[in-house]
């Protein structure tokens, strides 16, 4: 099969991916699943777990659709903040952000602590937590065309809580090694580092959204506005990449500053782009799942179930109380918890980044870089099954569903 991969073209299994990604998507759909979760258990089958038609070299090749994918649900994201809805919201979509964000971190920490007794360890695992997967959720609900205060509150919650979570990451990184090793270490260099990311995301976002606006306003033809809509996505995406930026948090800034500014162009761009989504998603949760090896479940032992416990306990718990006290509507009180679950692509990254900063840290640090990235692959899987399920479960409850024109 390794023979086959390295003979076929690249564009081939690109192809295989959408048709077969597409058929699970409707199989998904008749047994009353999200798309979504049909194209990631197809991507399971496909990838190292059953078939291993897509290899992990494979994978490698394809892995600029991930940031195509990304870049792309981040400008929807953006697009879909607009400033006259977060006024709404008031404080109460921040309160819900440090507040599921915080929760999740504490859960996590406490159990895993209990349960190794080693602080460090807890500290990390709890800092990977907070980081969601935007693209579960978005593709959930424009899939389900869903509409009102609980989808604005979910668009508004996975765009933002990844920059609070590299905060939040940066400073538990930075007391797990002074716990591990006895070192000092300096919060302002490691804290500074990741605010100055976090803020020359935005800023090269909001650039390019004033730079957008000006320029796609006086063009006409949806083909004309879909060129341009993409092109600058994908410049974004690769600026954001050569210097080090979130990506995530560029496009999004991208989209809102857009969207505000030039709301009648932005109407525009958003639909263009829409139009192109589906395949683009296929694309990413097939490839998604291929990553995904199921081997790795039975691994987790008690600390992946303390982590998949805790991180949803924390996540659903600290939603409802964040939007409790800011007054929230009842359908955000309840169901925002159930539409942020998914995780992959940044927690992935913060593993990778664990295993970068503490495997040099002596014996301690490589355990404990070997414990997480196992971990947190395998709770993946998990989390990136459930979170699109119980995304619909959160819409279809608030009577969210099929609103949108």
């Amino acid at each position: 099969m390794s023979n086959f991969n390295s003979q076929m073209d690249i564009l081939f299994f690109i192809g295989i991916a959408i048709i077969l990604g597409f058929i699970g998507g409707r199989f998904s759909n008749l047994l009353k699943f999200p798309g979504v979760t049909g194209y990631l258990l197809v991507g399971v089958i496909l990838g190292s777990s059953v078939f291993k038609i897509f290899s992990l070299e494979l994978l490698d090749k394809i892995g600029v659709f991930n940031d195509l994918a990304l870049g792309v649900v981040a400008f929807i994201i953006g697009s879909e903040m607009q400033m006259s809805t977060l006024r709404k919201m008031g404080r109460g979509i921040i309160t819900i952000i440090f507040s599921e964000s915080f929760g999740a971190f504490l859960l996590v920490a406490l159990g895993v602590y209990l349960l190794t007794h080693k602080l460090y360890v807890a500290l990390i695992f709890g800092a990977i937590a907070p980081a969601s997967a935007p693209a579960g959720t978005v593709a959930v609900l424009q899939e389900y065309k869903a509409k009102g205060p609980l989808t604005s509150a979910l668009y508004a919650v996975v765009g933002l809580d990844d920059g609070l979570a590299i905060m939040i990451y940066a400073i538990a990184a930075a007391l797990a090694k002074l716990f591990l090793t006895g070192s000092t270490v300096s919060f302002l260099n490691i804290v500074g580092g990741s605010f100055i990311e976090i803020l020359g995301a935005i800023v090269l976002g909001g650039l390019m959204g004033i730079t957008f606006g000006y320029f796609i306003r006086k063009l006409k033809g949806k083909d004309g506005v879909l060129a341009i809509s993409l092109a600058v996505i994908l410049i974004c995406i690769g600026l954001s990449k050569y210097f080090h930026l979130s990506l995530i948090l560029s496009n999004l800034s991208l989209g809102m500053v857009f969207a505000n500014l030039f709301p009648l162009a932005n109407r525009r761009a958003y639909q263009a782009i829409q139009s192109i989504t589906l395949p683009i998603y296929i694309i990413f949760f097939v490839i998604a799942g291929a990553h995904l090896q199921i081997k790795l479940l039975p691994a987790t032992g008690f600390i992946g179930l303390i982590y998949t416990i805790c991180r949803t306990s924390g996540l659903i718990g600290g939603a409802f109380f964040g939007a409790t006290i800011s007054k929230q509507d009842p359908a955000i009180r309840k169901y925002l918890g159930f539409g942020i679950l998914s995780q992959a692509g940044v927690a992935i990254g913060l593993a990778i980044l664990v295993t970068r900063e503490f495997g040099p840290l002596g014996k301690a640090g490589q355990d404990l870089a070997i414990l997480v990235i196992n971990i947190i692959a395998a709770t993946t899987i998990i989390f990136e099954i459930i979170g699109p399920i119980a995304t619909k479960f959160a819409i279809s409850k608030a009577g969210e569903m099929n609103k949108a024109k």
